[in-house]
């Protein structure tokens, strides 16, 4: 149940500032530890704002969005709602200038496949990306075991996809609405919408489905207050329900305020994270190849030398699984 969940405890937050004060200090960090060489006035020019940051990851949310719309097989909404989840939590506790969103982009997806039982071996998987997809599958795997960790391990995504479908038989055992299957195109593009939002950080699946239906229903020129209020909640107390009908409110408030990120404006943050991003976690940089290298070697001695061989593959994993110091 969502009320005893890792993602009620955990990755539910009180409102919009207290994400945008996580994301902050990471990006902060991130600064101040790869900044020390360059003249404090000179830092804005060269790394990443906060703001910049989340103009990044929006565009990638749009890319995440279209990658699972074009998988095939067809992807389950369950995989593309849990990947969404993976990836907005990533990058609370991290800073695009240390994992570049389009490696992470693809190993959420990845790990969201395994999580919800979408059955597809990395070969089908990396036969859905353009380029060279023996890297890109290199670069899953290396980043799942981090993606993980930074996750803290809490995989289990409650969606909002499941309460749609039971306010939907609700509203068609107690509901005077003449076919409610038509409200299901509404409900399905507020629900492809709302991902792009913080709404599944801030609110239950159940919420989300709410306002889901209520959006739909109006869409149709329905009006479903007196199914809220006489039927849904009605033996909650005012409180309750007025907390209920903000919180709808603010969800369809955030999903109308949805628009893509300038594509000028976009280039031109992604030229600077090329300058300023992380190298050691960089895939194509040498500092990272000579580090992978290093450490396959290092393991090949451990193996030989021993004459038997080595269970130890902690060189190997630091290394592929960058660190998420």
């Amino acid at each position: 149940m969502f009320s005893t969940s890792s993602q009620r405890k955990f990755w539910t937050f009180s409102d919009e500032t207290e994400l945008a004060s996580h994301r902050e200090k990471h990006n902060l960090e991130f600064i101040a530890k790869h900044g020390h060489h360059i003249e404090e006035y000179q830092r804005y020019n060269f790394f990443l704002s906060p703001e910049e940051e989340r103009l990044l990851l929006k565009q990638y949310e749009l890319h995440l969005k279209e990658f699972c719309k074009r998988f095939m097989p067809p992807m389950p909404k369950g995989v593309v709602g849990t990947a969404f989840h993976y990836f907005k939590r990533f990058y609370l506790y991290n800073s695009t200038m240390d994992y570049h969103p389009k490696e992470i982009l693809a190993t959420c997806v990845y790990l969201a496949c395994k999580v919800e039982e979408f059955n597809v071996s990395i070969n089908q998987f990396v036969a859905n990306i353009k380029g060279d997809r023996e890297k890109a599958s290199d670069i899953i795997l290396n980043n799942e075991l981090l993606l993980m960790q930074q996750l803290n391990y809490h995989l289990t995504i409650h969606n909002p996809f499941r309460p749609v479908e039971g306010f939907l038989i609700d509203i068609k055992t107690r509901c005077s609405l003449a076919n409610p299957e038509r409200l299901r195109g509404g409900i399905d593009e507020f629900l492809e919408k709302v991902f792009l939002t913080d709404g599944c950080l801030l609110y239950a699946p159940s919420q989300i489905a709410l306002a889901a239906v209520l959006h739909a229903a109006s869409k149709e020129q329905e009006n479903l207050d007196s199914y809220v209020t006489d039927m849904l909640f009605h033996d909650a107390g005012s409180d309750k329900l007025a907390t209920l009908i903000e919180a709808v409110r603010k969800i369809r408030s955030m999903v109308k305020m949805v628009e893509s990120p300038a594509r000028e404006r976009v280039r031109v943050i992604e030229k600077k994270l090329d300058r300023c991003r992380n190298q050691e976690n960089n895939p194509d940089s040498e500092i990272y190849k000579r580090r992978m290298r290093e450490a396959l070697d290092e393991d090949d001695m451990l193996q030989t030398g021993s004459g038997r061989m080595s269970l130890d593959t902690s060189g190997i994993t630091q290394v592929l699984s960058p660190s998420a110091s």
